[in-house]
Formats: C-alpha cells, structure tokens, sequence
C-alpha cells in the first residue's frame, strides 16, 4: 500500500483508543496519518471508502457503450484509491472523500483512455456514421437527424444510435477528464499550476462551442453531466420521449467533437 503521506500528519496518534471517533473518519478529517495507523486500522479505512469505488464506476459505466466492462472500471477504481491512501494530506485544505474520489474517477478515466473498446463490427458502423455524418451536414447545414442518417447509411435506427453513441463516447470521456482534471487541483506547485491553466484553456474552448448548440441540445448536456439524471430522468424533466433525448444528445456530443477537433485538432487532453 501506498506509504508517502508527509510530516504534516505529525502527532497523530493511530492507537484505537486514543481519540475518539472510528479510524476512517479520524483519517478523512485529516487527524490520522496512513503510514502510522495500524493493519487493523487500514483496513477499517478500506472497508469503508471502498464502495464509493464502485458506485462512481456504475455512474460512469452508464455512459459508455455497453462493451466496456464494469469490472475494468472498479479495477482501475481501486488503485486510485489505494494510491490516494498514502497522497492525501490535510493541508490540501479538502476532505479526504472529496480528494479520493476525484483520485478515483481519474483512474478510471485514465484506464479508459488507454482501452480499446470497439470491436471490429462497431468499427465499421462509426467509419460509415462518419462519412455520412459529414456528407449530411455539408448538404443541410446542419446535423442529421438519427432516421437521415439510417436512410443514408443503410442502417436501421438502433445500429445508428449505438454507432453515434461509439463516435462520441471518447469525446465524452474527454468532457469528463478536462472537468476531473480542473476539479482535482490541489495547487501542490509549478506542474499542478500549469495544468491548471491548461484545464483552464480547454474548458474556455469547450464552453465556447457549448454555446453554439440549440437551446434543447445545452438543456440535455446540462441535465445529463451537471445534474447526473440519466436519460430516463432527463426525459420526465423536459417532457419528451428517452429515444428523442439520445438523439439530441448524440447530436449535441457530435457537433461539439467536430467542431473541437476542426479548430484545435485533437479530442483529449493532452
């Protein structure tokens, strides 16, 4: 396990009865240091941050196409969490849960970034989306709707929306790092400053494009990543069917990513 907490944590003591309050929670608020509890005490820790890990990789498991493995997600959860054991230091001026999440989150998305996740049938339904995606749009101006594309393609509407759902899946993990990145500064010196700025750089490029979408579209984007509703909620919230929701999400997700890459040439961080 992870042992690189420093001195900050300098008189604590991690003996089970010597303050009160259990272990997890005297270590979140920042009175414990990893490196001086117990076994005992580490695993009374353990056992109680590590569900979070798999409640984030449920969270974001629902917004990924269906190959990608839960079990990759709370894998790659679980080092993160490890590893933010032996990080945190109560001088970041946050709390442990709020630190170990983006921590955990971050993993995951790393892992993600690093999967090859379509096989190689879904492959030739994103090339074929994406050739009639851009013949569309340069004859209407605007984007297709998923029943044009499945007249142009050949493709029955389901296969579409799974393909539009694989096109921007990566450029939606994207959204998730720049955000999980800006998020988790702690401010801990020069490199954490320049990615800073940086985050900062592409979350100004990102809301430029936002703004671009129709009224409907930045609703659906808001409601599914600020708010976290799914898209049966967000559905019962603007009044329409689940199926006209993906489709504006879809829309919104492929319009950004073109556009993004169009200007500035790539779709991840660097």
């Amino acid at each position: 396990m992870p042992s690189t907490a420093t001195s900050s944590f300098s008189g604590s003591d991690c003996s089970s009865g010597s303050s009160s309050g259990a272990a997890w929670e005297r270590f979140g608020s920042g009175l414990l240091a990893w490196p001086d509890c117990t076994g005992e005490q580490q695993e009374n820790i353990v056992r109680h941050f590590a569900p979070k890990v798999k409640y984030l990789a449920l969270r974001l498991k629902s917004r990924l196409p269906r190959n990608v493995e839960l079990s990759d997600l709370i894998g790659a959860g679980t080092l993160g969490l490890m590893e933010s054991f032996g990080k945190f230091r109560p001088d970041m001026g946050i709390k442990f849960d709020t630190y170990a999440e983006n921590r955990i989150r971050g993993a995951m998305l790393d892992e993600l970034r690093r999967l090859d996740w379509f096989p190689r049938s879904l492959r030739k339904k994103v090339r074929l989306l994406d050739e009639a995606v851009q013949k569309l749009e340069h004859e209407g101006g605007e984007s297709p709707s998923e029943e044009a594309l499945a007249a142009e393609t050949g493709l029955d509407v389901k296969e579409v929306r799974e393909g539009l759902e694989a096109m921007n899946s990566r450029f939606t993990i994207s959204l998730d790092l720049i955000l999980e990145s800006f998020a988790g500064q702690d401010g801990g010196g020069p490199d954490e400053a320049f990615a800073s700025v940086s985050v900062r750089e592409l979350i100004a490029r990102v809301a430029e494009l936002v703004e671009q979408l129709t009224a409907r579209e930045k609703l659906v984007l808001s409601l599914y990543y600020a708010d976290e509703l799914n898209m049966r909620e967000t559905a019962e919230v603007m009044g329409i069917t689940e199926g006209r929701v993906s489709q504006l999400h879809s829309q919104a997700l492929t319009r950004l990513r073109r556009e993004f890459t169009a200007r500035h040439g790539k779709t991840s961080l660097p």
